[in-house]
């Protein structure tokens, strides 16, 4: 076995075509097993309104069998997260990268290594279950993103939708429901994002995409700069995760300069005029699918501020 890992192989350009590994480098690449509940088309884009699970469901080669009293059918419709790519890396050629899986999984482990003064102000174990399920809807809705046209209502709407399909369809009959309305309960708290819990693992969900950008820049050894996902470390609310992202950008910007290069994107927290190049309609885009306003962390919940 290699002593690394690179990622540098599942990364493809969009301009030009990659050949199979195996004729690349002589080495052997195993197929990607479809599952049977996988999609046989992708939806196309949709009015605001039109979609509904069953426009992904009517897709699936196998659909998993609602109303019953075991949670195996619910099992199943899981496989769908770890076959459903994260969608903002693929613009960047990035085709077979990490899975919405592969995202909530590191994000429900960072929530474990939570500082300890601040993890003595949350209920840990709510954050990662709310880090295990934020991101569950887009087993049907897909992993929209800021530039894909869908408002923030309708993407919320859609993302309602299936899970109710999910806890309530797949989960409402197992064990009397209550731990489908559980899952349930924990994705709407992270959604409302009121509570201290939402705000931190917010912010987890941010440091994720951080160290994932770090990580395909590094894998492509500085041909490909990602500098556009480096905003979010500003919107980062909670100081404890601050200085995870401050650590992350430091780590950037040490392997940058040894490129002899200086990228895009956010330098540091406290640097200013460092923001990513972004067109006004791609930071429209952002602040809506985001929120333009800073929220304050208060001892007794979190409050928006404009």
């Amino acid at each position: 076995m290699a002593d690394s890992l690179s990622l540098d192989g599942l990364i493809e350009t969009t301009s030009q075509p990659q050949e199979p590994a195996d004729q690349q480098n002589g080495t052997t690449t195993s197929p990607t097993l479809a599952s049977p509940l996988s999609p046989t088309t992708k939806p196309t884009q949709l009015p605001d309104g039109e979609w509904t699970p069953e426009t992904v469901l009517s897709t699936l080669p196998e659909r998993p069998v609602t109303n019953s009293t075991s949670p195996v059918p619910f099992f199943h419709a899981l496989t769908l997260l770890k076959t459903t790519p994260r969608e903002g890396w693929r613009r960047f050629g990035i085709h077979a990268g990490e899975s919405i899986a592969d995202h909530m999984y590191r994000m429900s482990i960072i929530t474990l290594l939570c500082p300890p003064a601040l993890a003595a102000t949350l209920d840990i174990p709510r954050c990662t279950r709310m880090a295990l399920v934020h991101d569950m809807a887009e087993a049907l809705v897909g992993d929209i993103t800021p530039i894909d046209g869908v408002s923030k209502p309708e993407k919320s709407r859609r993302e309602g939708e299936t899970m109710d399909y999910l806890c309530r369809g797949l989960l409402g009959k197992v064990g009397g429901g209550m731990a489908g309305e559980g899952v349930r309960s924990v994705w709407q708290e992270y959604e409302d994002g009121v509570t201290r819990e939402s705000v931190f693992v917010h912010d987890v969900d941010k440091v994720e995409l951080l160290l994932q950008m770090v990580e395909y820049e590094k894998a492509k050894d500085g041909r490909l700069d990602l500098g556009e996902f480096a905003w979010v470390a500003k919107r980062i609310v909670m100081p404890e995760v601050r200085e995870w992202a401050e650590e992350i950008l430091e780590e950037r910007k040490a392997f940058w300069e040894s490129k002899g290069e200086v990228p895009e994107g956010v330098k540091s927290l406290d640097g200013e005029g460092d923001e990513a190049v972004l067109s006004e309609e791609r930071k429209a885009q952002q602040d809506e699918y985001y929120g333009k306003d800073k929220v304050v962390v208060e001892s007794n919940g979190v409050k928006e501020t404009s």
